[in-house]
């Protein structure tokens, strides 16, 4: 059986595992979700354990774990409408095909030059925010404490931080530039999701601040391990954040 014919059997048992989880009761639902994790680990693992080698079982190994989990636990806040959940799951079963290619493009190039490289980074990048944000919606959708939101967003924001930075460079290891990369953005992804909730924001405005502090995070981490981190693009990625956070500051509900 081709690799490519392993990566769509695993996409739609994910997707089907998508849907088997909606359909256990609720008080079961968080087991199915971790048992769904672990299928999602395995089938990854079955699909391309030729080229895993070293770092490699975990570094691109994350995305495809944390997606199907991500999707499963926002299915949860979606609107009981049938269409709705059907473009979900739809939308769900392209994007695990397409990120599972991408993580296999990743093992295959630290072997040897890939034409495809370049893409799989952007759908990579794509996905990991993407991820995020469901990760960081359905968080702040449980009504926590602010320090529980903070704990919560800097624990997820590690592993998806170590993917990205891993993935520029493609090392047999973690070097210290993607440690201490990882733990600087997650470190700070908690200190904001702390100071937003306290802010009078919606779920999905506090959310979308988060991703796009990710996405400022990862960004110019991307080019400082790429050596492309010049003046010009620092100024670039600050501005979006400073535009974002202006934006934020006047959808809040103050007083």
């Amino acid at each position: 059986m081709t690799k490519r014919k392993k990566l769509g059997i695993i996409s739609i048992l994910l997707t089907l595992g998508i849907l088997g989880v909606q359909s256990v009761e609720v008080e079961s639902r968080y087991q199915a979700i971790g048992l769904l994790a672990g299928a999602a680990y395995a089938l990854s693992v079955w699909a391309m354990v030729e080229d895993l080698k070293g770092i490699e079982w975990l570094t691109t190994l994350i995305l495809p774990v944390l997606y199907p989990v991500s999707v499963a636990l926002f299915y949860f806040l979606l609107p009981g409408r049938l269409l709705t959940r059907i473009l979900i799951v739809s939308l769900f079963g392209l994007g695990m095909y397409a990120l599972l290619l991408t993580e296999n493009i990743f093992n295959v190039a630290s072997i040897r030059t890939i034409q495809l490289l370049r893409a799989a980074h952007a759908v990579g990048f794509l996905l990991t925010l993407l991820v995020a944000f469901f990760l960081w919606d359905t968080i702040f959708s449980f009504q926590l404490d602010p320090w529980w939101n903070a704990l919560l967003v800097g624990l997820t924001a590690w592993p998806l931080a170590v993917q990205t930075l891993w993935s520029v460079n493609l090392e047999e290891k973690l070097t210290p530039p993607v440690i201490w990369g990882s733990l600087t953005i997650s470190w700070s992804l908690l200190a904001l999701s702390l100071m937003i909730s306290f802010w009078p924001v919606t779920i999905t405005v506090a959310s979308l601040f988060l991703v796009t502090a990710l996405y400022v995070g990862l960004g110019l981490g991307q080019q400082h391990l790429a050596g492309r981190l010049f003046k010009k693009t620092l100024s670039e990625y600050l501005w979006v954040g400073i535009i974002v956070l202006v934006t934020v500051f006047f959808l809040s509900r103050w007083g």
